[in-house]
């Protein structure tokens, strides 16, 4: 039986490219008074596959050399599961490149749910909306303010206003992109054959997919009853009253320290990312997991330092 839905830049960081842009005690092995830098050298995402049709705030593009490390150091989990799945980059690079032999995605939000729906179930009509749609700004702002009739429509409608917004925002409020990529404004990352390509890509294996419209949460609490799976947790980043999180996704409530006990009681293998935030902190040494940062910089060139979290130490040398 086909493993199918189940459902009736940017903000995002690039890794920092050059030694000389690290602070001085930024460097692999070192602790720096916390977590030692990682040792997967930093790469420049456009070096990286670009899977996913989605534009996500906080993407994982960055993070893909990791995900291949961490998957290729054991036999090829049966199945690797992404509760918070967003754009699904990890997913797909691990189904697409042999790392797993299946993938489980959940996202609570209904948009990005009816996206993957229709992306799914509904590669081909999905596909020829796309093809066929004028990006002009009076035809997105009416597919925004339209009510959609059914899943394939407000999938589109995710789909389009994703790909319009700055960053790909879709948190209400979000304004549309104005100056954009080379200065083409609204369409600047409006590019159908790529979206169409990437949209095939995913209905070559969409056999080994699995999504479900949901809470993250729950999906972990079921994941311990799979023999050799996998967990990949990329929740958004609320600990500490962080204000990104709230700002980005329509869905940002999450209680950080009981998502760190279910993961510690599962004793399922995991690779998770969070911004170092003293909570974070706090709860990696609570439950003794392996931590390593990893040097990003943002649209706005400011310095930031993700945390890439596993059970045992895998990216530390």
């Amino acid at each position: 039986m086909p493993l199918r839905s189940t459902v009736a830049a940017d903000h995002r960081a690039t890794p920092v490219t050059a030694c000389p842009t690290r602070p001085a005690g930024d460097r692999p092995g070192r602790t720096h008074g916390l977590f030692p830098m990682s040792s997967i050298p930093a790469v420049n995402v456009a070096s990286v596959p670009q899977r996913s049709p989605l534009r996500y705030p906080g993407g994982k593009t960055w993070l893909v050399p990791h995900i291949r490390v961490w998957l290729s150091r054991r036999s090829t989990p049966s199945v690797v599961f992404e509760p918070f799945c967003g754009g699904g980059i990890v997913s797909l690079t691990a189904v697409m490149e042999g790392l797993a032999r299946r993938a489980v995605l959940t996202e609570i939000d209904r948009d990005v749910a009816a996206f993957w729906h229709s992306a799914l179930c509904h590669a081909e009509e999905l596909c020829d909306r796309v093809f066929h749609f004028d990006a002009t700004r009076e035809n997105v702002e009416k597919i925004a303010a339209s009510d959609p009739a059914n899943l394939l429509d407000r999938g589109f409608r995710t789909l389009v206003l994703n790909r319009t917004r700055r960053s790909g925002i879709l948190a209400p409020g979000a304004s549309f992109t104005r100056t954009g990529e080379n200065g083409k404004g609204l369409t600047s990352r409006w590019y159908p054959k790529t979206i169409v390509r990437r949209l095939r890509h995913i209905d070559a294996c969409a056999e080994r997919i699995v999504f479900c419209e949901g809470d993250g949460m729950k999906l972990l609490d079921s994941m311990a009853l799979i023999e050799d799976a996998v967990v990949f947790v990329d929740p958004p980043y609320t600990a500490g009253g962080k204000r990104a999180g709230r700002r980005l996704y329509t869905h940002h409530q999450l209680d950080h320290a009981r998502l760190f006990e279910t993961l510690a009681e599962s004793n399922v293998d995991f690779l998770m990312t969070y911004d170092m935030a003293p909570q974070i902190v706090a709860l990696v040494r609570e439950h003794n997991f392996a931590a390593v940062r990893v040097a990003m910089k943002n649209s706005h060139h400011a310095l930031l330092r993700e945390l890439v979290i596993t059970r045992h130490a895998v990216f530390a040398d």
